[in-house]
């Protein structure tokens, strides 16, 4: 960036200061969907990605070309794949100076192969990140920060006998859920409520050192980023999360997809939870931990009070959602502030005035996205995908494409939106890919938290754009099970 170490003493200043960077700084992941549009906001800011969503026409994707690797168990692999593919490396090492890189997930291994590059990775140490991304130090962390999580317990289980008296013991009840230390909530969340519920997951819950035991309570679930800085923790929108539609996902409790709009949930949720936030925050630089990171709340529909589901010590699959809400657009996206903060540039922002103004009203606006996966359970050969674009909902329920573009604000009205694909011709379809993000104006749920008609729609018409052949039971490839997410 600019060489001047002037201090930065207002959103205008921060603004400016992205706008003339000259540092390059890559987003190194499967695709380029979680720090969607940032490339606008931040000069030299580059996609390195495995997935060619936007079939070589977005300006600042670069993907280079396939070669041989063995199966990818987890993101941590596409991404240390890419930094070791010859063309990322020339393609990084012709764009000069000293790089900075940012990573959806990274491990120990993907620190080594960026310094072999002279990068520099900007978020916390992979070991950091890993330890309190663990479940079960998010709720000490939570408890030290004064944010409670759902009255539970954590022990490690031994057997259905010794679990019953754990919960009894801490006046759980009968009816729980339990949660490992690590992993998505779709795959690593299990609901108890008899000895047969719990046979079918023993594997899963006996040997897995502390679980998470936790009282069943009726709840919403909900999320909120946030970026931890030098000057205070600045916290972005509360946004409803869509979980578990048969439509979208084949796992029950997996996410799929999120909405923000000013008045998703009441007042007094809306201000506890931002409040929330700001402590757990403060509690993380504590912890060593500094930038950006998401929390998931559980709101009792009951008694309205809310929980601490879980941390996630990175940005997330809603992080597009928050980085092009209306009040990012006014000031800046909540991940530019990430990047500030590892740039060491000294700034100086009321950050209490801020996070009251992002919290207005008017600066939050309606929007959805809803993240569509293969919920069959079967495998076949991608042969047709819809493009990546502008698509239009028809009045007679069925979607056509409309024009390309890779901006979300290109979509307006509800009978648009905006579509991600993420799987290819030629790609496997198996249960629980990832087939793309869908993105619109508005509500994609009712009040009562089901799917609204205009979203089924949405689902049934892209779906129905995707075309596959059977295989022949010799041509099925073995999956990592269940396979893993790359959003």
């Amino acid at each position: 960036m600019a060489s001047t170490r002037k201090k930065l003493k207002n959103i205008s200043e921060i603004r400016r200061y992205f706008h003339r960077n000259e540092r390059p700084i890559y987003f190194i992941s499967a695709t380029n969907f979680n720090l969607l549009g940032i490339d606008e906001w931040c000069r030299n800011f580059k996609y390195i990605n495995y997935i060619d969503c936007y079939d070589g026409r977005h300006p600042n994707v670069f993907v280079p070309e396939e070669m041989p690797h063995d199966e990818f168990q987890s993101i941590e692999d596409i991404n240390n794949y890419l930094l070791q593919h010859k063309q990322v490396v020339d393609f990084v090492e012709q764009r000069g100076a000293k790089p900075k890189f940012v990573f959806l997930m990274f491990d120990e291994k993907t620190e080594k192969l960026a310094k072999q590059l002279g990068a520099e990775v900007w978020f916390p140490k992979a070991s950091l990140r890993n330890r309190v991304d663990n479940k079960i130090e998010t709720v000490r962390i939570g408890n030290k920060a004064g944010v409670p999580s759902v009255p539970n317990t954590l022990v490690e289980v031994t057997g259905w006998k010794q679990l019953v008296e754990v919960s009894e013991a801490a006046g759980l009840g009968t009816d729980l859920v339990l949660q490992s230390a690590y992993g998505d909530s779709g795959h690593t969340t299990f609901f108890i409520k008899s000895e047969a519920d719990f046979r079918r997951h023993e594997h899963e819950i006996v040997g897995q050192d502390e679980i998470k035991i936790m009282k069943r309570i009726t709840c919403r679930g909900s999320a909120i980023e946030a970026c931890a800085t030098k000057q205070g923790t600045i916290v972005g929108p509360l946004m409803t999360e869509l979980v578990g539609f048969p439509e979208l996902t084949p796992y029950r409790g997996g996410w799929c997809g999120n909405e923000i709009f000013p008045t998703a949930f009441a007042p007094r949720v809306r201000q506890q939870a931002r409040d929330y936030t700001f402590k757990f925050g403060e509690q993380l630089k504590k912890e060593g931990y500094r930038g950006y990171f998401e929390l998931d709340f559980l709101i009792d529909t009951k008694s309205r009070d809310i929980y601490l589901g879980e941390l996630n010590p990175r940005i997330t699959g809603c992080s597009s959602m928050t980085n092009h809400a209306a009040f990012a657009h006014a000031d800046a996206p909540l991940f530019l502030f990430h990047l500030l903060e590892f740039s060491d540039v000294p700034f100086d922002l009321d950050i209490e005035e801020l996070n009251a103004r992002w919290a207005d009203h008017d600066n939050i606006d309606s929007w959805s996205q809803m993240v569509i996966k293969h919920t069959q359970d079967s495998i076949d050969i991608v042969t047709e995908a819809p493009q990546s674009g502008i698509w239009r909902l028809m009045p007679d329920g069925t979607v056509e494409y409309s024009r390309f573009d890779y901006h979300r604000r290109a979509v307006e009205s509800e009978a648009e939106a905006f579509f991600l694909r993420i799987l290819e011709p030629g790609d496997y379809r198996y249960e629980g890919a990832d087939l793309g993000i869908l993105v619109t104006r508005g509500r994609s749920m009712t009040d009562k938290f089901e799917l609204t008609e205009r979203a089924r729609a949405w689902i049934d018409g892209i779906r129905g754009q995707f075309k596959a052949k059977a295989l022949a039971a010799v041509e099925a490839p073995a999956l990592a099970d269940p396979a893993f997410k790359i959003l």
